[in-house]
């Protein structure tokens, strides 16, 4: 196969590197820009030295040289981003594909339409072909892939899921390669054209796979999540069912208490007797539904947050026109406040300081607009990535879905959710347009 040489060791690591990097950098990163363009740079010279080194190999050796090549790759995501081994594994697989495509069909198209115009390949015109087609191939790759980059970001992938993947890739790189090991197979070309045929289509037919594969396990995560976020709000609404009849029958009792009381007053004359019955009626007056907004369903969300707070040593405070929220569903409200302030109080119950566990919760009408605003101390190491706080908890696929559906009921009525993290302070910010009831 000599009329169209091999893919000179450069361009193959160069289309590697550069797949790896289309995934790196639509996941979380490890590090911050500068460091990772410098480890970028060093992981693209040493892909490229041991690809040089193990560009003589043959047969059975050069099989166990790609080997080390896709190693490199799975390297590159471990270094840059902040994956789980899975994770890294099933990525790797789409990139190595994705590479060998690319390098393969840019140096076809340049092999076939460029080197016959010159006596040999030189540095330059290859450079003129190879970088475009490379741009080109990964930008396309991007369009589609951005798509479902808060999926990938999220995406909590199985052991069949990354084993599936290096399935399809080895079997993908098999197919495409048996025309360099034998002719004598049903898929060989009998020339050097047709090997390159083969290789470029096979690959290409193996990123199509993958892909599949991928917007399949995207579609799964997706139904789970929303699944999930069905569960929370249907939870909350019972929770809040449960607390509505809690909180009416503890007012009841506080009542009757307080109308008891004030008989048993006018007809005890001792002193001490007085002061035995003022103790009780300010131990009980913790229990009175104070929350008073305007709006029912906070009300009791408010009051049944309370008393959890003031059994847990939680100060919570709120300044809230509940009157603005009236046009808001009953099982939208439950949910968007149920879980806020669930997470709030999971935020502040973890802190050792028990005079740092302070939530404050700000409901009011802004030119148009309902602003919430609820803030929570929380450890000083709290970061936010792709709009949640991220998680430390070891189950890391069931991390955030509070928010999410926080995010998705202020969706529903053309709101917006942001949250921050600083200096101590986690704020949650929720603006929704008032609507007519």
């Amino acid at each position: 196969m000599s009329a169209l040489p091999n893919i000179p060791p450069f361009w193959s690591a160069l289309a590697y590197w550069l797949a790896c990097l289309l995934y790196v950098f639509m996941l979380p990163r490890r590090w911050g820009r500068a460091r990772t363009a410098c480890a970028a740079a060093a992981l693209l010279a040493g892909l490229a030295a041991y690809m040089t080194l193990t560009a003589n190999w043959q047969g059975w050796r050069f099989n166990i040289g790609m080997l080390g090549t896709a190693a490199l790759n799975a390297l590159t995501f471990f270094v840059l981003s902040r994956v789980t081994w899975r994770s890294a594994v099933y990525y790797c697989a789409r990139a190595f594909i994705l590479g060998g495509f690319t390098a393969s069909l840019a140096w076809q198209l340049y092999a076939l339409m460029v080197l016959p115009h010159f006596d040999t390949a030189n540095i330059p015109s290859e450079a003129a072909t190879m970088l475009p087609l490379y741009a080109a191939a990964y930008l396309a790759m991007y369009a589609l892939e951005r798509t479902h980059r808060t999926e990938m970001w999220e995406l909590n992938l199985s052991s069949a899921a990354c084993v599936l993947s290096v399935a399809i890739a080895l079997a993908d790189y098999i197919l495409a390669s048996i025309s360099y090991m034998s002719i004598r197979t049903p898929f060989a070309g009998t020339t050097d054209a047709d090997a390159f045929n083969v290789r470029t289509f096979a690959y290409l037919g193996g990123v199509a796979v993958l892909y599949a594969c991928h917007l399949q396990n995207c579609e799964t995560h997706a139904r789970k999540e929303l699944d999930a976020l069905q569960n929370i709000l249907q939870t909350q609404y019972a929770n809040y069912r449960a607390s509505e009849e809690s909180v009416e029958l503890i007012n009841r009792k506080y009542h009757d208490l307080k109308h008891q009381i004030a008989v048993l007053r006018s007809e005890v004359a001792s002193g001490k007797s007085l002061e035995y019955l003022d103790r009780v009626e300010q131990e009980i007056r913790a229990y009175e539904a104070e929350n008073k907004t305007g709006n029912r369903v906070l009300d009791t969300i408010l009051t049944s947050k309370s008393l959890h707070c003031q059994q847990n040593g939680i100060q919570l405070t709120c300044v809230a026109d509940g009157a603005a929220l009236n046009f808001m569903d009953v099982m939208d409200l439950s949910a968007l406040f149920g879980n806020a302030l669930d997470n709030a109080i999971e935020g502040v119950g973890v802190l050792p300081d028990a005079e740092q566990r302070l939530i404050h919760l700000a409901v009011a009408r802004q030119k148009g607009f309902v602003s919430i605003r609820l803030e929570n101390r929380c450890r000083d190491t709290l970061y936010i990535e792709s709009g949640l706080p991220r998680t430390t908890k070891r189950e890391k696929g069931l991390h955030g879905y509070g928010l999410k559906s926080i995010q998705a009921t202020v969706e529903k009525y053309g709101g917006s959710v942001t949250v921050h993290a600083e200096n101590g302070w986690f704020e949650l910010r929720i603006l929704i347009p008032v609507q007519q009831d």
